[in-house]
Order: C-alpha cells, then sequence, then structure tokens
C-alpha cells in the first residue's frame, strides 16, 4: 500500500511540476491526473473547492490554491507577534478544565513552531504551570 501512495504522490507531485502539457497524455497519465485531482479535491474545504472546481489540470488547481494560501513576510511577521503576545498573556479561564487549557496552549505554541519560533521543553512546561488557576 506505501508503494502505492508513493507512486501517486510522485506523479502528482510530476504532474503539479510539468502539468499534462509537458508530459505525453497516455492513459495512465489521465488516470493519474484524475487520481491527483481527487486527492486535492478531497482535501479541501468548500470554499476552497469553488476557487477550484473550474480548474482543468491538477497544475492549474495547486497554482490556484497556491496563491489563495501565499502570504507574504509582513502577514507572518504580524501573525507571530499577535501569537507571541497571545503566549506572553496566557492565563487559565475561570472555570476552564485543565483539558482546555492545554489544548489551547497547545495550539498557540503549535502555531509559533510552523511561524519559526523555537521553544525550550522546560520554559514550555514552566509556562503552562504559571498559568494554572490554584482553586
Amino acid at each position: 500500500m506505501d508503494h502505492i501512495l508513493l507512486s501517486i504522490l510522485l506523479m502528482m507531485c510530476r504532474l503539479i511540476s510539468h502539468g499534462l502539457n509537458g508530459m505525453r497524455k497516455k492513459g495512465g497519465e489521465l488516470q493519474y491526473d484524475c487520481n491527483a485531482k481527487n486527492i486535492l479535491t478531497s482535501s479541501i474545504n468548500m470554499d476552497e473547492f469553488f476557487h477550484v472546481s473550474q480548474c482543468k489540470s491538477t497544475k492549474e488547481m495547486w497554482e490556484v490554491l497556491e496563491v489563495t494560501h501565499e502570504r507574504t513576510n509582513d502577514v507572518k511577521r504580524a501573525r507571530k507577534h499577535a501569537l507571541i503576545q497571545e503566549y506572553e498573556l496566557f492565563k487559565m479561564k475561570q472555570e476552564e478544565s485543565i483539558t482546555n487549557v492545554q489544548k489551547r496552549f497547545t495550539h498557540i505554541v503549535n502555531h509559533l513552531i510552523g511561524l519559526g519560533k523555537e521553544f525550550d521543553k522546560e520554559e514550555l512546561n514552566i509556562k503552562v504551570l504559571k498559568c494554572l488557576d490554584r482553586s
């Protein structure tokens, strides 16, 4: 099964990179393009689907999605600063369960890591312990 998924992924990458025009249009290639389209449309939400539903090829779909989700450095920097502020001001809400605190904290930290911020495990542990409500 892993080999099949890997071959489909490699074919998708090739189709996205070169499009069907850059490749020979054999029946198998067309089948891979259909598979790639199916995988892409299965993994996006309804709003994104409406953006790509009129695309003729996988490459065209990928380019539309790429432009839609492209973030400039200014947007990334602003998002990172907002998340850092949220991290620094993080506190347990009144009547909030430990599970929900952990979910909110993990969500913030994961987004910051995705934007390039690095944390020590000790720093994260101390932050969580400090934010807990004693009651």
